[in-house]
């Protein structure tokens, strides 16, 4: 069996494609990237812009190709925090459906902190150990902070602040003030209070574009290689040091940074600034930087279901 597996983030729209052998062994055979930003303008305005309908649709249009050229026999798709603040989300997802026959679930912060979890530690569940794992997904509207014990999860905490919301509401000047980065310090503090500490033992996983754009910072890569990027370990020293290299930056000249995407450019100084914060306070010297995600999680949870009802 053949499947596609969606992830409609509020800066981001990601598509995995895999073989589903009948013995339950999954073989990947593709992992398409693409910025959409349907989230631009949500934090403010509760709606998705008609400029994103059209962004997005373009890019579903890409993926929906893709998938019948690769044969795909089932898609799933899941949207996450944009759609859930949006108004007009049901709006969206009729167009969605209507023009490229997609029907999407738009998931509670819990089924999506699940997912993740599911994701980041997609490699340690295919190997059957059991470690403590905790997962960071710092996206485009909400961050989910997930601990967990192989397949089990413990706790979560999904917080309602990302890179796109942290950057429309504090950090849009570039380079910014100091007096803005201490307010967005200060928000990023408020949400994540209630986090509880980890112990020594966990392994700290992080997924999504912030994570995987430090790493191609930290690993001096111009032409973006998933390969090298999962698994590189950051450190909060190295971290800090990008940081304090990219706040001294204008937006041309981030958007002419050789190892940042020019559609991450704007966003990038907010998610390593919330990433630092969580470090701070889980007292984190490390983390491990993941190349899956949600779309891995859904592929995991279904072929479980799969083996449990064959």
């Amino acid at each position: 069996m053949r499947i596609a597996t969606i992830d409609i983030g509020t800066n981001t729209i990601l598509m995995l494609i895999a073989e589903i052998e009948p013995n339950g062994q999954i073989n990947i055979l593709g992992d398409y990237h693409y910025i959409a930003r349907i989230g631009e303008g949500v934090d403010q305005h509760c709606v998705i812009q008609e400029k994103a309908f059209e962004r997005a649709y373009n890019v579903f249009l890409e993926l929906k190709k893709i998938a019948e050229s690769s044969k795909v026999d089932k898609i799933i798709a899941f949207g996450t925090s944009a759609l859930r603040s949006a108004k007009n989300r049901d709006v969206f997802l009729n167009f969605i459906k209507k023009e490229l026959s997609i029907e999407v679930k738009v998931i509670s912060n819990e089924e999506e902190a699940k997912l993740t979890y599911l994701g980041a530690a997609f490699d340690y569940l295919q190997s059957n150990l059991i470690y403590d794992i905790l997962a960071i997904d710092i996206g485009g509207g909400s961050t989910e902070i997930i601990y967990g014990k192989g397949r089990k999860i413990e706790a979560f905490k999904s917080v309602e602040i990302g890179s796109v919301r942290l950057t429309e509401r504090i950090l849009n000047k570039y380079p910014p003030k100091q007096e803005q980065i201490e307010k967005a310090i200060d928000l990023i503090k408020e949400h994540i209070k209630d986090i509880p500490k980890i112990s020594s033992i966990t392994k700290a996983m992080g997924v999504a574009g912030t994570l995987t754009t430090l790493a191609a910072v930290d690993l001096k890569m111009e032409t973006f290689e998933p390969k090298l990027v999962h698994g590189h370990l950051l450190t909060y020293s190295n971290i800090q040091a990008i940081f304090q290299e990219l706040k001294l930056l204008t937006y041309e000249q981030l958007k002419k940074h050789p190892y940042i995407h020019p559609m991450r450019a704007d966003i990038i100084l907010a998610g390593t600034l919330i990433l630092i914060e969580i470090m701070n306070k889980l007292n984190l010297e490390t983390i491990t930087v993941s190349t899956y995600g949600l779309r891995y999680g859904m592929l995991a949870e279904f072929v479980w279901t799969l083996n449990k009802n064959p």
